[in-house]
Parts: structure tokens; C-alpha cells; sequence
């Protein structure tokens, strides 16, 4: 067995270090970084080592050369300068006041303040942050280092709330301004996030920021390459292999479907989240990990609130502007969907500066698309799983008509709201239901005009299927007939079901289904 200790949850460098826990060396990039330049915004999902790559940072700064033995750095560095450091961690409160926020940064002003001292005169937040950076500066001697993680919880957490956000924008731009104004006092800052969010509004006062979100040079400053996985955890990956009765190969493919494709730019190389990948080694079996740790709430009512067709999710297009620009009365969900690593980058095309996005990987897109259903039909969140799996073993035993009747259940109770933009609830509540049923079966589902045609594949059965919406189920079928959509597996031995639907606007329900055999 290995021998690793991973560090699941721990996101602190010097524990990481002293305490002999597994650490993929990210010190040569944290150095360039450091040797490039003074000012840095890095955004990334949750779980991504954010946390961990401030943490390093602030051991460095802190001069503290033994923690670096046999890492990169350790060679690169000759000074190991002790500097003030100004680490805020934004990730601990839960942001639903105005005082929330205020809060938090008054206890880390005041623990500051008793360090290096305070002016009467300084009555404002931004004052006081501004006058904590100079006299630390001038009682040290040293420049001041500036570390914020998750910058945006706040304005994540009050996404919908308009008046919360402004109160939060109004705090954090003077704030934040404080390390323009204090230029000449500070050596080095980073802020980290998840999001862009409100950046334009946030930041406008601090232009002096250099965004490596999109930053081919530091694609891989968190989470883990194919190449470090390898170079790192190869016995691991065999063991790995053994234990799940796989062939190496097969657990290669499977982590990098479970877990890869992560794209921070276009053309660059593909980014496996840390977080599941180190529970897979750790537990030495498979699982939805990184999702499990995090209820994306607000993104699904970003999503019901802009009345969005979830069938754009896995092949949405957009440009680089709409990427990095999110403010609380974006109309749009997608870059709040793709800054949150739920979607990512699958394409691009330079001729029109144009990304194709797509979801990263099979953790993420069946653990999204899982977590919607009960946001979008009538069925609760602890029956969910066992309801798909309900569909499933009806659609692989031919029983079709159970099949309709549980999906005539998920519309029941269809609230009034949803009639105004019925057609599309209809539309999402199916991808969703066959989308995951895909990832048992073979689904291929198109949608066009007020109608769905969609083609169901089991061991023994073929279904091809025709949605209407205040039409007929009868000619839903004949048009499976007219148009010869069964044509291509007439040849197949499997056996065939032609299904016409039609789905009624004042039933809010799937009115009829004929099948033909």
C-alpha cells in the first residue's frame, strides 16, 4: 500500500510541509509569479487550492526557507526576506447582512491594529486598512504582503439580493482602493476568487491588477496535470488499477473522464481537479467528490430566474468579454456557471475570438445535471436518485408505460409561474430526465420549434421518440413514420418502439402517448 498521507481539507502549507503530507511542487511557477510582477487577481473553482497557494505564499514572505526544503524555490531564492504580511480570508462568514461583512473585516483590522498600531482619525474600513499597510511598512522596514482569499463571497453569497450586493460593492471598492493609494508601502498582493464577480464595480479603483485567470504562463498554478500525476502518484495509479479490477490503461482513461478537463485558455492543457483526484487515490475508488462538498443553490436560481434552456449548457458559445464580466444585474448565467468550474472551455475560435463551452468532465456534468432535477420537477431531493434509477430499469425492460406515468409525475403540480415560459420548463425538466438517464443508456435528444425528437438506446430496445406541445400524440407519430426517423435501426435486431407524446399547455402535463411496435 502507499504510504502518501493526502491532504484532504487541510489547505495549509506549513501543516502540508511539516507534517509530512503529499504536496505537488507549485513553487517554481509561485516564484515567477512573485519575480513577475506585484499585483495579481487568480481566478478558480472551489476546491482547486486557492487556499493552499496563498498559504505558500505566505510561508514564503514569512522568510521561512525550511519549509521549502527539496521544492523548487528552494534553489531559485537566495534573499528569504521576512516581509509584513495582511492575509484576509473572506471564506469563514456566511454573508446574508450588511454587518456580515463589516464584521469580518473589523476583527481582522483590529488583530492588525494591535499589531502595528492605530490612528483615532481612522474611522472608515479603508482608512484604517490604508494606515495598518503604512505603519507596518514603516515599523518593519519591509514592504507590505497582501493576501485575500475569496474576495467575492460576499457578492456570491447575495447573488439576487441587489440591495445586500450594493452594500457589499459600496465596502469593498474603498477597501480594496486602500492598495492603490498604498502603492509605494506594498511589495506584493493577490487576491483570489471564484468568480470575476463585479469586477468592473469592485476593482475600478485598482487598475494596477494583473488578472492571470486566462494566463497561459499560469494554467497549472492550482490543480494537478496529466504530467504531475504521473510523475507523482505512478505506483499509486497502479494500485489504483488493482483495487478497482481495472487494467492501467482503463484506470488512466477513467480518471481523466472522471476528473480532467479543466481548459483556464484555449489550447492549453487540460487541469484535473485536485480536490477528487487526491480523494481517489485517498479512499482508492472512484466517486463524485468535489461535488458532493458544495450546493451550487445560487447558480440554479440564476438559472430559473433567467428562464435559461439548460440544453445550451453543453455546447454554449460566448466571447472572452462575457467570460470575465459579472455584475448583480447580469441577465446572464453563463459566466457565473463557467467561473464556478461547471462548465469550461472546449473550443475556440480565433477567427472571431469565439469559446465553445461544454462541462469539463462526467463528475461534473452528471453531478450538476443530478442536483437540478429537483429544482426543476416534482420530486423530491432524497428520492431523486433512486427516481432515475426507476427510469432506467423501465426503459431496459420494455415497460413504457410505468416509464410515462412517473414522468407524468414530475410535472404534477406545475406552479403557475412556469406557464408564461411553459414550453421551455417542459423542454428542461426532459433534458434533465433523459440526459441522466443517458448516462446509463444512449440518448441522443434534439429540440427545435416546439418540438423534441429523441432517440433512446438500451441493450434490447430501441425508442424512438416525438414530443409535441399542443398537438397530437398521433401526429407526433406520424411524423416518426413521414420523416423515416426509425429507418436507421431497422436493420438491428434489438426491438423497435415508435412513441408519439403530446404534452398539453392546459393539463401543464404530458396529455397522451401511442406507441408503435
Amino acid at each position: 500500500m502507499s504510504n502518501k498521507i493526502y491532504p484532504i481539507g487541510i489547505q495549509n502549507f506549513e501543516k502540508i510541509r511539516q507534517d509530512g503530507y503529499f504536496y505537488i511542487d507549485k513553487t517554481a511557477l509561485m516564484y515567477q509569479m512573485v519575480k513577475t510582477g506585484s499585483y495579481y487577481f487568480l481566478s478558480r473553482p472551489r476546491r482547486f487550492g486557492k487556499s493552499l497557494l496563498i498559504s505558500t505564499l505566505e510561508a514564503y514572505f514569512q522568510g521561512k526557507k525550511e519549509l521549502f526544503a527539496g521544492l523548487a524555490v528552494e534553489k531559485l531564492e537566495k534573499d528569504w526576506m521576512e516581509h509584513p504580511i495582511l492575509h484576509l480570508d473572506l471564506n469563514i462568514e456566511k454573508y446574508d447582512t450588511s454587518e456580515s461583512l463589516d464584521n469580518i473585516l473589523d476583527k481582522s483590522l483590529t488583530a492588525w491594529e494591535k499589531l502595528y498600531g492605530a490612528e483615532p482619525s481612522e474611522r472608515s474600513l479603508s482608512l484604517r486598512f490604508a494606515g495598518i499597510i503604512q505603519r507596518a511598512y514603516e515599523k518593519t522596514g519591509q514592504r507590505v504582503v497582501i493576501l485575500v482569499d475569496e474576495y467575492d463571497k460576499p457578492m456570491l453569497q447575495s447573488i439576487g439580493n441587489e440591495e445586500l450586493q450594493k452594500q457589499f460593492r459600496d465596502t469593498l471598492k474603498p477597501f480594496y482602493g486602500a492598495l492603490k493609494t498604498m502603492d509605494g508601502c506594498i511589495k506584493f498582493a493577490l487576491l483570489t476568487g471564484v468568480t470575476k464577480f463585479g469586477k468592473v464595480s469592485v476593482f475600478s479603483d485598482l487598475n494596477n491588477l494583473k488578472d492571470i485567470s486566462m494566463d497561459e504562463r499560469f494554467v497549472d498554478i492550482c490543480g494537478i496535470t496529466e504530467k504531475e500525476i504521473h510523475d507523482n502518484l505512478e505506483a499509486e495509479l497502479h494500485q489504483l488499477a488493482e483495487k478497482q479490477k481495472m487494467s492501467y490503461e482503463q484506470v488512466c482513461a477513467e480518471l481523466k473522464e472522471c476528473y480532467d478537463g479543466y481548459l483556464f485558455m484555449e489550447n492549453t492543457i487540460g487541469i484535473y481537479n485536485p480536490f477528487s483526484l487526491l480523494n481517489t487515490f485517498d479512499k482508492m475508488k472512484f466517486g463524485s467528490y468535489w461535488f458532493e462538498t458544495g450546493t451550487p443553490t445560487y447558480l440554479v436560481n440564476l438559472l430559473k430566474k433567467h428562464h435559461y434552456d439548460l440544453e445550451r449548457m453543453a455546447h454554449e458559445e460566448t466571447d472572452e468579454q462575457v467570460l470575465n464580466s459579472i455584475d448583480s444585474e447580469s441577465t446572464n448565467p453563463i459566466p457565473v456557471i463557467y467561473q464556478s468550474g461547471y462548465l469550461t472551455i472546449k473550443g475556440y475560435d480565433e477567427r472571431f475570438g469565439i469559446y465553445r463551452l461544454g462541462f469539463p468532465n462526467r463528475e461534473v456534468e452528471e453531478g450538476f445535471v443530478r442536483f437540478l432535477l429537483p429544482y426543476y420537477a416534482n420530486v423530491n431531493k432524497v428520492e431523486s436518485p433512486f427516481e432515475i434509477q426507476k427510469f432506467v430499469r423501465e426503459v431496459e425492460s420494455g415497460d413504457y408505460d410505468s416509464f410515462f406515468r412517473r414522468l407524468q409525475s414530475f410535472f404534477a403540480d406545475t406552479g403557475y409561474e412556469v406557464i408564461r415560459e411553459q414550453e421551455l420548463h417542459y423542454e428542461n425538466v426532459l433534458f434533465i430526465v433523459f440526459k441522466l438517464v443517458g448516462f446509463y443508456t444512449k440518448v441522443e435528444y434534439h429540440t427545435s420549434e416546439g418540438r423534441i425528437d429523441l432517440v433512446l438506446q438500451t441493450d434490447k430496445f430501441i425508442y424512438v421518440m416525438e414530443f409535441k406541445l399542443n398537438g397530437t400524440a398521433e401526429e407526433a407519430l406520424n411524423q416518426i413514420n413521414d420523416k423515416h426517423y426509425a429507418l436507421p435501426f431497422e436493420a438491428d435486431n434489438r426491438k423497435l418502439f415508435k412513441v408519439g407524446v403530446n404534452f398539453s399547455s392546459q393539463t401543464r402535463n404530458i396529455e397522451k402517448w401511442i406507441v408503435e411496435e
